[in-house]
């Protein structure tokens, strides 16, 4: 499915239903049939069963047991609802501030990588343009004192912030993707570059890469484990040279 995005909603009732601001005074009658909290969570229940792209206002109505009107006298649409959601979950990391920078930015990486294979579909949700609530703020606001405690001038603090989440984002994305394939079309990865093997032996040509074929030969390519296991422990080095990294430009 193509992916969804946040921030496409009403800026005004979006940034209102994040912080949970009232911005009209409460109906006076009979009460309410649901909440905001109540559609955000049987939105991310939906989500979690049957995807993202499963997940309409109607659907959500549904999983509630109310008409769909009564959904959008508190959501305006599917647009702030996804921004709810993604930040609602992004509050499930729970993040503890102890230890140094670096096990501080650590913590919130696999918090993180925590979320998204805890809900899968937080792969398919583009977040170029944030939803400005809690649960991204307080990420934020996490790993940026983190780092200002690593010793990084002022500007390299942000810089720096901006590389952690590019990874820690990107990287349990992709590692939620290859699961969910997985589950989708019955197939491993391991199954899937099996059934492949024709293409090294009668597609590869060593000499149009050599570089390939030279850490071929070499055993680079030599791995323990399943493609799941591979990819997690891709996680760990890549995350821990991206600290080393950070960690350089501090002399």
């Amino acid at each position: 499915m193509a992916a969804e995005r946040s921030g496409g909603g009403d800026p005004a009732r979006t940034l209102a239903l994040l912080w949970r601001t009232p911005q009209e005074p409460k109906p006076v009658g009979r009460k309410p049939k649901v909440s905001v909290d109540q559609i955000v969570t049987a939105a991310i229940a939906v989500a979690d069963r049957e995807g993202l792209g499963a997940m309409s206002m109607a659907r959500v109505a549904q999983e509630l047991g109310v008409g769909t009107m009564s959904l959008y006298t508190h959501v305006p649409g599917k647009a702030e609802l996804i921004d709810l959601m993604a930040d609602a979950v992004l509050q499930e990391r729970d993040l503890v501030p102890e230890g140094t920078w670096r096990e501080r930015v650590q913590h919130y990486a696999d918090r993180t990588r925590a979320v998204y294979q805890a809900h899968p579909w937080m792969r398919d949700v583009s977040m170029v343009r944030p939803p400005l609530g809690p649960g991204l703020m307080d990420g934020q606001e996490f790993v940026l004192a983190a780092l200002a405690d690593s010793g990084l001038e002022p500007r390299q603090v942000t810089v720096a912030h901006v590389a952690v989440e590019g990874f820690v984002h990107g990287a349990a994305a992709s590692e939620v993707d290859d699961q969910q394939l997985a589950a989708t079309t019955g197939e491993s990865g391991d199954s899937w570059w099996g059934a492949r093997q024709v293409f090294w032996d009668d597609y590869f040509d060593v000499e149009r890469y050599p570089a390939m074929t030279a850490l071929w030969n070499a055993g680079a390519y030599d791995t323990e484990g399943t493609l799941a296991e591979n990819m997690h422990r891709s996680w760990n080095y890549g995350l821990d040279r991206l600290l080393d990294g950070i960690e350089g430009g501090m002399r």
